[in-house]
C-alpha cells in the first residue's frame, strides 16, 4: 500500500518531497512477502467466502463484482508500470495462473453451483466454467482428482485467466524506482512516536543499526504498517482511531519440496472454510512464483499470537487496548466463541491431522513431501457497532483524520490486490483540492478510471486486452 501510495503521488506531484521508512533491511518483508499472504491476485475468481449463500441458498455477486473491479484496476496500474520501466519484466511479479474453486458434498456442490450461475452472466465473470466431472477436474488439476472416490460428489468452477502475484517483489521494484527519482527511502528506520505538530506531524524515527533517533516533519503522513499501523494511529491521538481494536490471526502453510509433484499442479485451488475460520483461513491449494521459481503451497492452518507482526512484539496485543476501544474488545470476544474455539482446535493440530487436510485436496499427498512454514500475522479489524457494542471485521479500512493530513490502513484481505483503487480514494479525501487536476493523468494511469468495467463489456475487453498484452498474461 506505502509504495503504491509513493508511487502515484510522485506521478501526480513530481516535485513533492516524499520520505519512507521501513523498520526491516528490506520492502516487502512482512505482509507483502509471497510466503506470508495468499497472493492470488484477489478478483473473486474463486475465493468462496466474497460470495457466501443467502439463508434461502440465494447468492449475490455484488461483492465479488466489486473486487474483481478493484482488481482491474490495479492491472491497469501494473500494466502503466511495466510499460514506463518503473518495475521490470511483468514476468517478475505476476503470472498467468488458473484460478479454481473446489468442494466436497451434495450441500457444497449446490451452492457452487448457484454461485457459477450467480457469476456466470456478468462480463467480469464471463469466462467461468463449472463441471462436476471428475476427469474434466483431473484434465483441469490432475493432484486434485487422482486417488479421489468416485462415488463422493464434487464440483469444480474455472477462471483460467486468473493469476498469481509475488507481492513481495512487486513492492521492493517499485520501492526501488521511489528511490531513483528522489524519494528517501530509509530501511532500518522505526516510527517511535507521531505527533501532531501545527498543520501538520512530527516524527519520531529510530535508526535501528546506531540507536540514533531523529524528528521529521511533514505535511501529510500515510502509515502503511500493516499490524502496526493500529499502534501508530493512536499514538498520533485522532478522533477517528477512538473505538477500533485488533485481533491477531497467525497461520502456518505446508511448503511441498518435491519437484516432481509441483510439477503435476498449475492452479490456485480454494474450498470452503470451517465453521467458525475466518475468512483468511479458507484451505487452498496454490500454485506460487517466488523469485520466478514454482511452488507449491497448502494451507493456511490459522494459530493464534499476541504479536501483530512477524517481527514484532508479544505485547502487541495488551499495549493496543484503550479505554475507547475495551467494550469493542470484549463484545467482539463475547459474540465470536466460534471463532475462538476453532483457533484453540487449529492451535492444537497435530501435524498427522494437518496432512490429514492437506489430503481432502491432493488425495494421494505423502507429509514426508511437505514442510511447514510460519506465514504472516493478520490483525482483524474491531470496530464499535451500536447494536452490539464491538464487530469483528474481515476487510480493509482505511483510517483518515478530519482534516485529511493522516491516514492509516487497518485490516487484510482483499489487501494488495485492491491496493490502487483504495489509494486513489485515499488521495481523493486527503487532497480534496488538487485531486480534480490529477484526474486527467489518473486517466492515462488507469484508461478505464471513472467507470464500471462489468457495465461496460466492450471497454472491458479492450482494457483486458491490452492489460494482457503488457503484462504477459494472453
Amino acid at each position: 500500500m506505502s509504495a503504491t501510495l509513493g508511487t502515484l503521488i510522485k506521478q501526480l506531484e513530481p516535485g513533492w518531497s516524499i520520505g519512507l521508512f521501513e523498520n526491516l533491511d528490506q520492502a516487502g518483508l512482512e505482509s507483502s512477502s509471497p510466503w506470508n499472504n495468499a497472493g492470488t491476485g484477489h478478483s473473486a475468481l474463486c475465493e468462496l467466502n466474497y460470495t457466501a449463500a443467502a439463508a434461502d441458498g440465494s447468492v449475490d455477486p455484488a461483492k465479488a463484482i466489486g473486487i474483481n473491479e478493484q482488481f482491474q484496476v490495479t492491472r491497469q496500474f501494473y500494466s502503466h508500470l511495466v510499460q514506463n520501466k518503473q518495475v521490470g519484466d511483468a514476468s517478475t511479479f505476476i503470472n498467468p495462473l488458473p484460478h479454481m474453486s473446489f468442494v466436497i458434498g451434495d450441500e457444497h456442490a449446490d451452492y457452487l453451483k448457484t454461485r457459477y450461475e450467480a457469476l456466470k452472466p456478468h462480463a467480469l465473470f464471463n469466462e467461468i466454467e463449472h463441471t462436476e466431472d471428475l476427469d474434466t477436474i483431473k484434465s483441469w488439476t490432475p493432484l486434485v482428482a487422482n486417488g479421489r472416490d468416485g462415488s463422493q460428489r464434487v464440483a469444480a468452477s474455472r477462471v483460467a485467466s486468473g493469476t498469481d502475484v509475488d507481492f513481495g517483489s512487486l513492492t521492493r521494484q517499485m520501492t526501488e524506482n521511489l528511490a531513483a527519482t528522489g524519494v528517501e527511502v530509509n530501511f532500518g528506520h522505526k516510527v517511535k512516536g507521531i505527533k501532531r505538530d501545527g498543520a501538520g506531524w512530527t516524527l519520531t524515527v529510530k535508526n535501528n543499526a546506531t540507536k540514533a533517533k531523529r524528528t521529521v516533519n511533514a505535511k501529510f503522513v500515510f502509515v502503511g504498517a500493516g499490524g502496526g499501523a493500529l499502534g501508530l494511529l493512536q499514538k498520533a491521538g485522532i478522533e477517528e482511531i477512538k473505538g477500533f481494536g485488533g485481533f491477531p490471526v497467525s497461520g502456518q502453510f505446508l511448503r511441498c519440496t518435491d519437484e516432481t509433484v509441483i510439477d503435476q499442479h498449475h492452479a490456485k485451488v480454494y474450498g470452503q472454510a470451517s465453521v467458525g475460520a475466518p475468512p483468511m483461513s479458507v484451505p487452498h491449494l496454490d500454485t506460487r512464483f517466488v523469485n520466478g521459481k514454482r511452488s507449491l503451497m497448502f494451507g493456511p492452518y490459522a494459530g493464534f499470537s499476541t504479536n501483530f507482526l512477524k517481527t514484532s512484539s508479544l505485547w502487541d496485543l495488551p499495549l493496543s487496548i484503550r479505554p475507547h476501544n475495551i467494550i469493542p474488545m470484549l463484545a467482539v470476544g463475547k459474540d465470536n466463541m466460534s471463532l475462538t474455539a476453532y483457533l484453540i482446535k487449529e492451535v492444537l493440530k497435530s501435524r498427522a491431522k494437518k496432512d490429514d487436510a492437506l489430503r481432502e485436496y491432493f488425495p494421494e499427498a505423502t507429509g514426508e513431501k511437505w514442510e511447514l512454514i510460519t506465514a504472516g500475522q493478520r490483525v482483524q479489524v474491531i470496530k464499535k457497532d451500536a447494536k452490539k457494542g464491538g464487530a469483528l471485521q474481515f476487510g480493509t479500512e482505511v483510517i483518515t483524520s478530519a482534516d485529511g493530513t493522516i491516514s492509516g490502513l487497518l485490516g487484510a484481505s482483499p489487501g494488495a490486490s485492491t491496493a490502487t483503487p483504495i489509494m486513489i480514494g485515499l488521495l481523493g479525501r486527503c487532497f480534496p483540492k488538487q485531486f480534480s487536476g490529477w484526474e486527467s493523468k489518473l486517466k492515462e494511469i488507469i484508461p478505464s478510471y471513472g467507470v464500471k468495467l462489468n457495465e461496460n463489456p466492450s471497454l472491458y475487453a479492450e482494457v483486458r486486452a491490452e492489460t494482457d498484452k503488457v503484462l504477459k498474461l494472453a
